[in-house]
């Protein structure tokens, strides 16, 4: 990875710059690429890569020296590959069962019922704030508002109501 090359970017990246930021991580990903071939076994090469990406953009803010930008990179290369081979091993060892096949898949019919009673089954107060917020798309300000309430309040109510239809349609 060519620092001088676009040193200027880096800078401007780091500033906070969201344009520079794309810039850098495009010239970067070639070399991010090479480097996780190297360290990492080939299924999980472009998964290394995506959350090198992803932790450079974070973080970048962060770094207090713009010289260390390479090494900073490929040790974040390095440690989601050593990750990635602790999830495999982990996960070597077990076997397939039928449990992680997908279930049967209720129709749309069933979907909309189900959904219905799970619904009705839930006080007066929780009933409308799901409505409000997943049906008419209400900010969690305007809820507050409409019920004359705190966004506080909004916000474990609508928890609440959630948590009960989730329950209800579990069983």
């Amino acid at each position: 990875m060519q620092i001088a090359a676009y040193e200027h970017e880096l800078q401007a990246a780091h500033a906070g710059d969201p344009t520079a930021l794309a810039d850098l991580l495009a010239r970067s990903r070639q070399d991010i690429r090479r480097y996780a071939e190297y360290h990492c076994s080939v299924n999980d090469v472009e998964d290394a890569v995506q959350e090198a990406l992803i932790l450079v953009s974070r973080k970048l803010s962060d770094l207090r020296s713009l010289e260390c930008f390479a090494s900073w990179v490929f040790r974040i290369v390095k440690r989601e590959c050593n990750r990635m081979k602790r999830i495999g091993r982990r996960l070597a060892g077990e076997p397939i069962t039928d449990d992680i096949l997908p279930g049967a898949t209720p129709d749309a019919a069933e979907w909309r019922q189900d959904l219905a009673s799970a619904l009705q089954s839930l006080p007066y107060h929780y009933r409308e704030i799901v409505l409000l917020r997943d049906l008419e798309g209400l900010s969690i300000a305007e809820l507050g508002n409409r019920l004359g309430v705190t966004t506080m309040a909004v916000k474990a109510r609508l928890h609440r109501a959630r948590a009960l239809a989730r329950e209800y349609l579990r069983a």
